[in-house]
């Protein structure tokens, strides 16, 4: 029955339902405590505030680099909803499990464990954030990453499930963002710098990717994507620009192709400021 004063309701609607009081929040549990896994070494998050800025491309190039100084590296792939490693490594197969410990695959001097080793590559990861935490977790403590010096771990994009799980699950000795020149890409990479400050992981820097086009005809540099959009984020949130590395087709051949461009054209613009960044990341973590 229609409540009194109510006028006739047209055919095909619904009532809007009715909004209760709202409830006292319930208590959260206490966030977990992060533990050190010493023999791990200095870890760092490569993250970014949005996709498509090339963060797995200087993950990789960089753990490579680091590697050929003489360190030794591990690279996890956290991004769980699209690991990218495999196919920019040229590894890509389960990996074997020796005394319940998972053996990590070696590509370039660098030891390296992604989800895309585990799953079928078509698979997508519909996994909320507990399974994240778990996945993380198990990447930390269950893998046979032997004594290293550094630990690289390539962040999926944006301020999620991935970051907070890896910051409550151990200690991050520093956070790098990577960027593109152009405002949107910046304006992301803003939050993920306040995100990282949040949790009070340092940032160490700002990578600018696809800084500008070199022309390999008159060495012309051409700001495909704006300019100066690296150095203005950097010098907002006051830290160093690390790097401006160039657009060069030759990265993303060498990602598709399993061959960084750090490996495959070590004497290009992109290798030798992906190796300058290397220098200038062991220099801040050591400062």
């Amino acid at each position: 029955m229609a409540e009194p004063g109510a006028g006739p309701r047209p055919a095909g609607t619904r009532a809007l339902p009715v909004m209760e009081p709202p409830r006292a929040a319930a208590p959260r549990p206490p966030a977990p405590t992060p533990v050190t896994y010493p023999r791990l070494g200095r870890i760092i998050a490569v993250s970014s505030g949005k996709g498509g800025v090339g963060k797995s491309t200087v993950a990789a190039n960089l753990a490579i680099a680091l590697a050929r100084g003489g360190a030794r590296v591990g690279l996890m792939d956290a991004d769980i909803y699209g690991p990218n490693l495999p196919r920019m490594l040229g590894v890509n197969a389960p990996p074997p499990v020796v005394n319940e410990k998972i053996i990590p695959h070696e590509a370039y001097g660098v030891k390296v464990i992604s989800l895309g080793f585990l799953i079928e590559r078509e698979q997508p990861a519909i996994w909320r954030g507990p399974i994240v935490m778990k996945i993380i977790v198990q990447f930390l403590k269950d893998v046979a990453w032997g004594d290293l010096d550094y630990f690289v771990v390539d962040m999926p994009p944006g301020t999620g499930d991935a970051q907070l799980s890896l910051v409550q699950a151990t200690h991050v000795t520093g956070a790098i963002i990577v960027t593109t020149p152009q405002e949107v890409a910046t304006g992301d990479a803003l939050r993920g710098v306040k995100m990282f400050e949040t949790v009070h992981v340092p940032v160490l820097g700002i990578v600018e990717n696809m800084s500008h086009f070199t022309c390999p005809s008159c060495s012309h540099e051409t700001p495909l994507f704006g300019e100066g959009g690296g150095a203005r984020l950097a010098a907002e949130v006051g830290v160093p620009l690390l790097a401006q590395i160039p657009l060069d087709p030759r990265i993303v051949v060498g990602g598709d192709s399993g061959k960084p461009v750090v490996v495959a054209y070590p004497d290009s613009e992109a290798a030798r400021e992906l190796t300058a960044l290397a220098e200038r990341v062991v220099a801040a973590v050591r400062a």
